[in-house]
């Protein structure tokens, strides 16, 4: 699906509130709302908007942990790699589990209220995965940026 430039103004504008009304949404990208309704119930149907979700306040919630974990593995094996991707995604701890190149092969975001939490994460997903070689942790202090937008495509 190509989208044209009210598309992008649309998706611009949901993704920084996605609790916009209609009508708003509408004034703001200079359409009707029956049109604008259109092209939004269009761009979910193409898969482009895929869902909306409620971000909550990591300030205004119990207090957890924030680690980046990079994990290299042992053998380089797409069978292994998807193996541990699917342990991974399974895990309610993970975040955001990225495959990558460089220096290790993934890089999982996991958040969990303490370190005995995060100490049963590493024995039921890291350390049971008999292809792991090493893991390294860090330890956010502060979160600066949250951003969960994606670029818009010319």
């Amino acid at each position: 699906m190509s989208l044209d430039n009210l598309d992008r103004r649309i998706l611009d504008r949901l993704q920084r509130d996605a609790d916009i009304t209609n009508q708003a949404l509408a004034d703001e990208v200079g359409l009707s709302p029956s049109a604008c309704l259109k092209r939004v119930k269009r761009l979910r149907e193409a898969g482009i908007i895929e869902r909306q979700v409620a971000l909550l306040s990591p300030e205004a919630m119990k207090p957890c942990l924030h680690m980046v974990v990079e994990v290299t593995m042992e053998r380089d094996h797409k069978r292994l790699y998807q193996r541990f991707q699917e342990r991974a995604i399974a895990a309610s701890e993970v975040k955001q589990c990225y495959q990558v190149t460089g220096e290790c092969d993934f890089v999982l975001i996991v958040v969990v209220p303490d370190m005995d939490a995060y100490d049963r994460f590493c024995d039921n997903v890291l350390y049971a995965d008999d292809n792991m070689r090493k893991f390294r942790t860090l330890l956010s202090r502060k979160r600066s940026k949250f951003d969960t937008s994606s670029p818009i495509p010319d």
